[in-house]
């Protein structure tokens, strides 16, 4: 720029119509400025309006979800994320109630959405896949929700939930030797002793094998249960049942009777077991002295039940009337015990007793034989279970009364009593 230039510049700033023109364009930057900040300020008033009513619409869906109100707060909530839809929280919570509520096609769709935000952290993400994983779960999917956590240990191998959701599907899909596996990986992650469950999920794995007919493969299991937890009576009772099957009697008595000095509370599991067996080597002595010998240490109702058809199938009949005498004394409730003996009675062609037997069996007919409970959440059942099918722990399920018994197994009514006046029992095996 040379001199003439900045001479005409600096007369132009000096001229009344240079500088209204230079006044002009201040003015209208400044009002600019003005405007622009009004704006903003009301933009931003405008976003914090609705952030505090999407945090209001939150917290009250939340307190909702405390009442288990779950269509108040799915409505509260979902009128939050219309407000702030930048809070993942929120889509998580309402995920989660859609779960609750058995909309899963929604849950899914929430947690999809969740996964595909351009800009979601890793540890959101991963919150959602397992969220996913839990939906899919829920609505049955197994194979899919399998994926979807095997996804997630892909990302972070030691994953515990993940871990745990993973072999809870393969124990549900029977695929025990997986089960197994995971197993293995959380017990180097969960301070504890997990053999137990390695090995009923052993045994587990060699009850497959049965079916299979591979009975090389179900008995290693079975023994590798064994190894694991030597007090696995699951696997003592398969592998005796695998061995009396190929005929390897001695080492079935030998399995059997292992159930006995470790829970003797289940000891009634093992007689018609060694009555078959005994049975079979043509010598049923031994029976009675185990029998005996279990009435010496483990007086119960069972035990006589037990002594009193070994002494039926021998022919002494008042023997077996007194041991039946004895359970019943032990347990007022064995209905099973006074069906016995309603039935020897009948046989011995004593009417009278026989059916005021029946009369007393009435009032019993409906309290069940055997009643577990699990100590862990208080499911109860009629059968045995080794895993609770409620909170799905392992060797919670105890024995609540060994003297209750199931009407299943005897005759229910004097008018069968009559229909079968004629009748002779069986020899029970």
């Amino acid at each position: 720029m040379d001199f003439s230039s900045i001479q005409r510049i600096w007369l132009y700033l000096f001229d009344p119509v240079g500088q209204n023109v230079i006044i002009g364009i201040v003015c209208v930057f400044l009002l600019g400025l003005i405007i622009g900040y009004q704006v903003r300020r009301r933009k931003a008033k405008r976003v914090k309006i609705f952030s505090r009513e999407g945090d209001d619409s939150f917290f009250k869906g939340i307190q909702y979800m405390l009442s288990n109100d779950h269509d108040l707060a799915i409505e509260e909530l979902t009128k939050s994320v219309k407000l702030n839809s930048d809070t993942i929280e929120t889509y998580v919570a309402l995920g989660n109630l859609y779960r609750s509520k058995g909309d899963i096609d929604r849950a899914i769709r929430i947690r999809q959405t969740i996964i595909l935000r351009p800009n979601i952290d890793e540890e959101n993400k991963i919150r959602a896949l397992i969220d996913l994983g839990l939906d899919y779960r829920k609505g049955g999917f197994l194979n899919r929700a399998l994926e979807i956590f095997l996804e997630v240990l892909k990302k972070r191998p030691s994953n515990l939930e993940a871990l745990e959701e993973a072999e809870r599907l393969y124990e549900k899909m029977n695929d025990w030797e997986n089960a197994f596996s995971y197993r293995q990986k959380l017990s180097k992650l969960i301070d504890g002793n997990h053999s137990h469950i390695l090995a009923h999920q052993q045994t587990e794995a060699g009850k497959a094998w049965i079916i299979k007919g591979n009975q090389g493969r179900a008995k290693s299991a079975f023994q590798k249960a064994i190894s694991l937890d030597n007090k696995c009576i699951d696997a003592y009772f398969h592998l005796g049942d695998l061995f009396f099957e190929i005929k390897d009697f001695k080492k079935a008595i030998t399995a059997w009777k292992k159930v006995v000095r470790i829970r003797p509370e289940f000891t009634f599991l093992v007689y018609r077991r060694l009555e078959g067996a005994y049975s079979e080597m043509k010598n049923l002595k031994p029976v009675e002295d185990f029998l005996r010998e279990c009435a010496k240490f483990n007086s119960d109702a069972f035990t006589h039940l037990a002594l009193a058809r070994y002494r039926y199938n021998e022919n002494d009949l008042k023997g077996a009337l007194r041991e039946l005498e004895k359970a019943i004394k032990l347990n007022p409730l064995f209905s099973e015990a006074r069906g016995f003996m309603a039935e020897i009675l009948l046989a011995q062609g004593q009417r009278d007793q026989a059916l005021d037997a029946y009369r007393e069996l009435v009032n019993f007919l409906d309290v069940p034989h055997h009643e577990f409970q699990c100590s862990n959440c208080g499911y109860r059942s009629s059968d045995l279970k080794w895993q609770c099918p409620q909170c799905k722990k392992w060797d919670t399920i105890d024995l609540m009364d060994s003297g209750k018994a199931d009407s299943s197994s005897v005759r229910s009514s004097e008018k069968l009593f009559l229909e079968s006046s004629t009748d002779t029992p069986e020899k029970i095996p």
